[in-house]
């Protein structure tokens, strides 16, 4: 994310209420985890093997979603309260969670898959990560 954007989100957060600082480092890093596992599981969501679309596909599509609404709260944090973005994370965790469960049966047999289940592990460490910084 460009310098100035960062700047200038980081003296918004450090003007609201209730809200800790933010190591703005972390949240692009959450950020770059939640745009990376976005697409991998809207990648993993279309594939099709030996003809027939993987069972995984619904449970990738949510984590692509939430991946994306996550990102995108996190760009807009005005308003957003700790228990705001402690549920976002939590559910953001949770999708991976679940798309990285139905991913992983397919690994060995597609590298999609893995991929998908791979960069879901990340964006819930990224998440994970956050969300330890926020109580601390």
């Amino acid at each position: 994310m460009d310098a100035m954007v960062m700047k200038a989100m980081s003296a918004d957060m450090m003007a609201m209420d209730g809200m800790p600082e933010m190591d703005m480092s972390m949240m692009q890093m959450c950020m770059d985890a939640c745009a990376a596992c976005e697409q991998a599981c809207t990648i993993c969501s279309v594939q099709m093997v030996d003809g027939q679309m993987m069972d995984c596909a619904p449970a990738c599509m949510n984590a692509a979603d939430m991946c994306n609404t996550m990102m995108r709260s996190m760009m807009r944090m005005q308003g957003m309260t700790p228990a705001a973005m402690m549920a976002m994370l939590d559910a953001c965790m949770a999708m991976c969670q679940t798309a990285m469960d139905m991913c992983m049966p397919h690994a060995e047999m597609s590298p999609v898959c893995k991929m998908c289940a791979d960069s879901c592990q990340a964006c819930m460490d990224a998440c994970m990560n956050m969300r330890q910084m926020m109580v601390s």
